[in-house]
């Protein structure tokens, strides 16, 4: 038997369930490996977990605490680090971008005494962007990983490979990056160097820095071709992010989170604006332009473009959180682009996440969360009523990179969806607490069937890019990079657009839609729908605040309270 055709029995260990960890027990569930995951903090807790499975081998796809010598010398123990061979430290991937690398690389070694110091199973090269850190792990850095993942597990199922030793390669041992080495020097650093400095921060820990009086921490960060003034200084606002004065030119910065005080919570990151508040001056608020000329460079989280009969209208939020806010200028841009004269419609098609929802943080910063919840669940149910409602073309939801809960539920209102094949779905609320919202109780089952239906927001796993379309959530898996998305998806829709085909297809579609409503209103399923979410938010005993809380502030998930 091949070995790629032999399941092994894997346990990953990892710091949190973060979207690498998520991928790959998804993409080696696909292939037949059994791959339960465990959370873990210390080593006791990593021992823990290897009595419980009995693994035949270990992974590790994010780790931050050491694996004890007992474990990895008993068993073959694989950790995943995010740097070529020979690279060592807890910061690789921050490094990289800082340091303005054209290309990085991932590799897969065996634990040992010294950290990154291991036998090499498997490597992995990939073409770094001028993106956020964060962004490149959930793309580049994650298509990389997976091919090196496979490949080693692969290897360990023959019995036949031995991993190579790091003895000869240029060994490059770096510590961890600091506050201080991410300082930004606004009078002194021009645009590109405040970009790459606040991309190798993004979306964690963030660069801090002085701002209006309080001490911040500043995530992510767009570049501004015209806007100019006091390096350091606040120049306009725009969509909820800040523009930033640098030596030479601006940035603009999307979110911010207060520096945590002696004995206070932990802050949670907000849109900029809103986390400002009364702090911020008084600058102009500058409209979002939905067209960005030729040869600009601005910040707008939403853009609409045309290619043929094709529009495309991509929207990126950070943490693919959508806010309140964000819901309803989204939704007046969706507006905007239905008046247009074109026969496809695609809602999506950036790299990196599609949606993941409602914004937990905005709620969780709001004076009153149940009231806060209530507007955002609203808001984004009026966004995908619009896309349901939609009978006069074919619209399309193309998912670049990962989508949860309302986020999937989103993109199941369009008439097709496609997704890159290093996307991963959570299809589920139940981790959160809530009964879920977005029309999900029409489109899901509609979709796959009401028994996967429940089986899917019961297990509340990660499904990769394939088995979604396996199961019909998904109707295209398209196979390029992160970067190549959306011009694939220009392509795909302008071919969409041009199928004689595609006339038939929006008149039948006109007809489901009516037949639907006859049968049951969308109506009907929204108000079904929100009386559970409306019971949720109002009882402040519900495990949806505990968990929302948790959640944002980067905490354990407490088990929920009895009900």
């Amino acid at each position: 038997m091949d070995s790629s055709e032999v399941t092994v029995r894997i346990l990953l260990i990892a710091s949190a369930f973060n979207s690498l960890t998520q991928r790959v027990q998804a993409e080696l569930h696909d292939r037949g490996h059994q791959a339960p995951a465990e959370v873990v903090g210390t080593p006791q807790e990593v021992r823990a977990a290897v009595v419980r499975h009995d693994p035949e081998l270990i992974l590790a796809p994010m780790l931050k605490t050491a694996v004890p010598a007992d474990v990895w010398s008993r068993h073959t123990c694989l950790i995943v680090h995010p740097g070529p061979p020979g690279d060592r430290g807890p910061s690789s991937l921050d490094r990289a971008v800082l340091d303005g690398e054209r290309a990085w690389g991932v590799t897969v070694l065996q634990a040992n005494a010294e950290m990154d110091a291991g036998d090499i199973w498997a490597d992995e090269a990939f073409p770094l962007p001028a993106a956020g850190k964060s962004d490149v792990y959930r793309g580049e850095l994650s298509d990389a990983a997976l091919r090196a993942v496979l490949r080693a597990v692969d290897r360990v199922a023959s019995g036949r490979h031995r991993p190579r030793p790091q003895t000869g390669l240029p060994i490059r041992v770096r510590p961890p990056l600091t506050q201080a080495e991410r300082r930004i020097d606004w009078a002194a650093d021009d645009t590109a160097a405040v970009l790459r400095t606040l991309r190798a921060a993004d979306s964690q820990p963030g660069v801090r820095a002085e701002l209006l009086g309080g001490a911040w921490f500043l995530h992510g960060g767009h570049p501004e071709d015209e806007l100019r003034g006091t390096p350091g200084s606040v120049l306009a606002t725009r969509a909820g992010a800040i523009c930033l004065a640098t030596a030479d030119g601006a940035v603009w910065i999307p979110e911010l989170r207060p520096a945590r005080t002696p004995g206070g919570p932990a802050p949670v990151k907000l849109p900029a604006v809103l986390a400002l508040g009364e702090r911020l001056p008084a600058v102009p608020d500058l409209p979002a332009p939905l067209r960005i000329p030729a040869g600009r460079s601005t910040f707008s989280d939403i853009r609409y473009e045309e290619h043929g009969e094709a529009g495309v209208l991509r929207f990126s939020f950070p943490g693919g959180a959508m806010s309140t806010d964000r819901c309803r200028r989204l939704l007046a841009a969706y507006r905007a682009a239905c008046a247009r004269p074109t026969r496809v419609l695609v809602l999506g098609g950036a790299r990196d996440f599609f949606s993941n929802g409602i914004h937990l943080g905005v709620i969780e910063a709001a004076a009153d969360p149940a009231a806060e919840s209530w507007a955002n669940i609203e808001a984004i149910d009026d966004l995908v009523e619009a896309v349901l409602g939609t009978t006069d073309r074919l619209v399309v939801a193309a998912l670049g990179g990962n989508a949860a809960a309302g986020g999937v539920m989103l993109a199941l209102a369009a008439d097709e969806v496609w997704c890159r094949d290093g996307a991963v779905l959570n299809p589920h609320y139940r981790l959160m607490g809530l009964p879920g919202s977005e029309y999900w109780t029409y489109t899901l089952p509609a979709r796959v069937g009401p028994e996967t239906a429940e089986a899917l927001l019961r297990a509340a796993e990660p499904v990769s890019a394939d088995r979604a379309r396996r199961l019909g959530l998904v109707d295209r898996v398209v196979p390029c990079g992160p970067a190549a998305f959306p011009e694939r998806v220009a392509e795909l829709a302008a071919e969409l657009a041009a199928d004689p085909a595609a006339h038939q297809r929006i008149t039948e579609k006109k007809r489901r839609r009516a037949r639907d409503e006859a049968a049951k209103p969308l109506a009907a399923y929204r108000a079904e729908e929100l009386a559970r979410m409306r019971r949720t938010f109002s009882d402040p005993d519900a495990p949806y605040h505990a968990l929302r809380s948790a959640f944002v502030r980067k905490q354990p998930a407490p088990a929920p309270a009895p009900r």
